[in-house]
This record gives C-alpha cells, sequence and structure tokens, in this order.
C-alpha cells in the first residue's frame, strides 16, 4: 500500500512542478514583446545591393590604383588586398551570373 501512496504522491509533486514551470513559461512569454516581423526583400532589391556591392569595390579599387599611381599613399598591402577583393567580388558575380543563365537555358527546354 505504501508504494502507490508514494506512486501518488510523487505524480503530484510532478504535476506541481510541470504546472509551476507552464505558468512561468506563459508569464515569460507574455513580458517579452512581440518580435518584429522580418521586411522580406525582393530578389530585384537583393540583386540590385549586391550589383551596388560589387560596384563599390570596383570603384574604391580604382581610387586606390590612382592615389598609389601618383604617390599620394604607399600602402601596397591595403591596394593589393582591395583589389583582390573586387576581383573575386567580380569572379563571383561572373559565375553566378553563369548559373542563372545555365538555369535559364535548362528552362527553356523545357516543353509545357
Amino acid at each position: 500500500m505504501s508504494i502507490s501512496t508514494t506512486a501518488i504522491q510523487a505524480y503530484s509533486n510532478a504535476l506541481a512542478d510541470f504546472q509551476k514551470a507552464q505558468t512561468s513559461l506563459n508569464r515569460k512569454h507574455e513580458e517579452i514583446a512581440p518580435a518584429k516581423p522580418v521586411s522580406a526583400t525582393s530578389f530585384s532589391d537583393t540583386l540590385h545591393d549586391s550589383l551596388n556591392a560589387v560596384n563599390d569595390l570596383q570603384t574604391k579599387k580604382s581610387q586606390m590604383i590612382t592615389s598609389f599611381a601618383s604617390g599620394e599613399t604607399q600602402n601596397v598591402h591595403e591596394l593589393m588586398i582591395s583589389m583582390q577583393k573586387a576581383s573575386l567580388a567580380v569572379n563571383l558575380t561572373s559565375a553566378v551570373r553563369n548559373k542563372v543563365l545555365e538555369a535559364y537555358r535548362e528552362l527553356s527546354k523545357l516543353q509545357f
């Protein structure tokens, strides 16, 4: 008989702990301000921003080459880093463009 009363007491304690945790969780959930919805950017906006970033890297590279050639700056390391960043950005953009064109060609081959 003592086993069943011990089991009932353990079950009651577990249920009480669960209810305390549930009410605590509900209070914390109510205290948290609702999250701001993430504004979804369109594909064209993302593409436009990415191309602008690549263009900015190219412009910065050109400015650094000009300032280095004119003798305004002597920092070869920053010049080389800028040139590599611009080169990688252009190569990546070109690779993405090629993949998009390849996908377009594949889609155009499909017959509906």
